[in-house]
């Protein structure tokens, strides 16, 4: 992969320096205007924006649909100089108004550690350090290895600023492992849950009116471990400002129908359509598995 890709290393190193280093006019302004540069350059994911805003929304008109592919972009762009500020003296905590507390406390207090499922919305990774510091969570994020190595080390370093753990996970049962431990100690978990990477176990469910899939770990996880599933995404509402909203928990029985997984499955991608239907700029969704 190109480290000149939109996800690659070049920009990733770009915005590091420059929301750690730049002066706060500097941080504030300048990340929407790369945004929008690299969404004039960046032909492809352009297009996957556009499909994805289509998809929610259905056509609505040329001029409409360039304006929305471009905050989507500016938007990530922000998202990004944020977190990757983590630890220097640019990286205050964010601020974040947080709906459906109460599903969070209801999964912690079942006391099976939780399974945040999130998305790559604006801001997700300030969802973590936000619940940590006000619960005293244990937060580990669990991704796919990414396919810039170098750009990967760059995103990690920010999240273990924040205080995060980080696992990477693959095809590989046993790299599901510390995922297991970390629960079963009480810990919380995030995975995303929008993309389904070829190769590993997912379930076909329905959003937008079209077939999608949604991986099948997250489920088993929580069928294994005892912790509840919680729908939880965030949408950037202004500078360092956001908007958490959690779900109802979904509980999957320990050795889990067939039914139950697919119930859940559903559940899971009721929530996800449900936040994305109001918060559609917000997916940054730039490239299809």
């Amino acid at each position: 992969m190109s480290r000149l890709a939109l996800e690659g290393s070049f920009w990733r190193t770009l915005a590091r320096v420059g929301s750690t280093r730049g002066p706060e006019w500097f941080v504030r302004t300048a990340p929407p205007a790369i945004g929008l540069l690299v969404c004039a350059l960046a032909a492809e994911p352009r297009r996957a924006i556009a499909r994805n805003l289509r998809r929610v929304r259905g056509r609505r008109g040329a001029f409409r649909e360039a304006a929305e592919v471009g905050r989507t972009f500016a938007t990530y762009a922000s998202c990004l100089a944020e977190v990757l500020a983590a630890g220097s003296s640019r990286g205050r905590p964010p601020e974040a108004v947080i709906w459906g507390e109460a599903h969070v406390d209801d999964a912690i207090a079942d006391g099976r550690g939780v399974v945040f499922a999130t998305a790559h919305t604006a801001g997700w990774e300030a969802v973590g350090p936000l619940l940590s510091r006000d619960r005293g969570l244990r937060l580990m994020i669990a991704e796919a290895a990414e396919r810039d190595v170098s750009a990967s080390v760059i995103q990690d370093d920010a999240r273990r600023a924040q205080g995060l753990l980080v696992t990477h996970v693959g095809d590989d049962p046993l790299s599901a492992l510390p995922l297991v431990k970390h629960l079963r100690e009480g810990g919380v978990v995030a995975l995303q849950v929008d993309r389904a990477p070829r190769g590993l176990r997912s379930r076909e469910v329905t959003m937008f009116g079209r077939r999608a899939r949604v991986p099948e770990g997250p489920l088993r996880l929580a069928a294994l471990t005892g912790a509840p599933v919680v729908p939880i995404f965030s949408a950037r509402t202004g500078h360092r400002r956001y908007k958490v909203v959690a779900f109802p928990a979904i509980r999957v029985p320990r050795s889990a129908a067939d039914e139950e997984l697919e119930r859940a499955a559903r559940e899971l991608a009721s929530a996800m359509e449900r936040f994305l239907s109001e918060h559609p700029t917000q997916w940054f969704h730039f490239r299809d598995e």
